[in-house]
């Protein structure tokens, strides 16, 4: 009887401790089950703040923005005529099938050269790289450019000249194509928001001397977004 007393002690001992360890390794495994879903879940978040570079507000402020200039006497390229009429642009549906995600390569060792323009002028630029992207299945490049002069004023050190053309020129979009503003890329991964592509201000006045777009940016392509042509 005594013996039977011992043995059921230490049955009963092993049993807790059983239990015990059995438990303990539950609320290890609880544990990292709660961590490896805010893990996941905060992995989930930085990759979806991540995507969320673009959105329909990023255009419609470049729209209320030009349309704000336009519309100040001060800063409008309108001709007299046209300022006395002028409401707003006349603008693509915004779309995010035109942004597209570029990959960027730097250029290197480009000579300055004098970029053609409507008028006499002559501005040096210089070829700074080259964007590479995709689009309705098909691959293009554009080249940008920095402008000598201006990348020595405050504020402009780093911006970017994207100047293009693309198969809707002469239809419903201005017939010598249309710029975008770019700032140097932090990274060779670049967005272009041709949602943001806006006329040279010699399509509205010819007193303006605008650069003219490259051969090599003209994009076999109908980039239906941004400023449409002003007159018909």
């Amino acid at each position: 009887m005594k013996f039977q007393s011992v043995k059921g002690k230490k049955n009963f001992v092993v049993k807790k401790l059983w239990a015990a360890l059995t438990f303990k390794l539950f609320l290890q495994i609880k544990i990292l089950m709660k961590y490896g879903l805010l893990f996941f879940f905060f992995c989930s978040f930085l990759s979806s703040t991540a995507q969320e570079q673009w959105s329909v507000a990023t255009a419609e402020t470049f729209q209320n923005t030009i349309n704000k200039e336009y519309a100040d006497k001060e800063e409008s390229p309108l001709t007299d005529e046209d300022f006395k009429t002028f409401k707003s642009l006349d603008f693509f549906p915004i779309s995010e099938h035109y942004v597209v995600k570029a990959h960027f390569v730097k250029a290197e060792n480009e000579k300055i050269f004098k970029m053609k323009t409507t008028g006499t002028r002559l501005p040096e630029y210089v070829k700074y790289g080259t964007l590479h992207f995709t689009l309705e299945g098909k691959n293009f490049q554009l080249n940008v450019y920095q402008n000598v002069e201006l990348s020595k004023k405050a504020g402009y050190q780093d911006y970017l000249f994207l100047p293009f053309s693309d198969l809707s020129c002469g239809k419903e979009s201005y017939i010598g194509g249309r710029y975008i503003d770019m700032r140097i890329p932090k990274s060779d991964s670049v967005l272009i928001d041709f949602n943001t592509a806006y006329n040279p201000y010699c399509a509205y006045n010819h007193k303006y001397s605008c650069p003219i777009v490259p051969l090599e940016n003209d994009l076999n392509i109908s980039i239906l977004a941004g400023v449409k042509k002003f007159h018909n």
